[in-house]
């Protein structure tokens, strides 16, 4: 298992999914991504996104303004 950080971090939508769902197109199922980002849509679009791709969406915290995803990467299938 892999952990990459997607640094999002001044970006808005939809450039955080886009970036994160370019790492989860290389990643292996069971790896991990970090995604930071401070766009407050991000508490709704990263739900959804990892819903639709088939990925589960293991932690989502705000920090006080920027928030931390943290998504494992599902299979082929996009189970987890």
């Amino acid at each position: 298992m892999t952990t990459r950080v997607v640094d999002a971090l001044g970006t808005w939508c939809p450039v955080p999914i886009h970036l994160v769902a370019r790492a989860a197109a290389r990643a292996r199922p069971g790896d991990v991504i970090e995604l930071l980002a401070d766009d407050p849509l991000i508490a709704v679009d990263l739900p959804a996104w990892c819903h639709t791709a088939g990925h589960a969406l293991t932690d989502l915290r705000d920090e006080g303004g920027s928030w931390v995803g943290v998504v494992t990467v599902g299979g082929p299938g996009g189970d987890v």
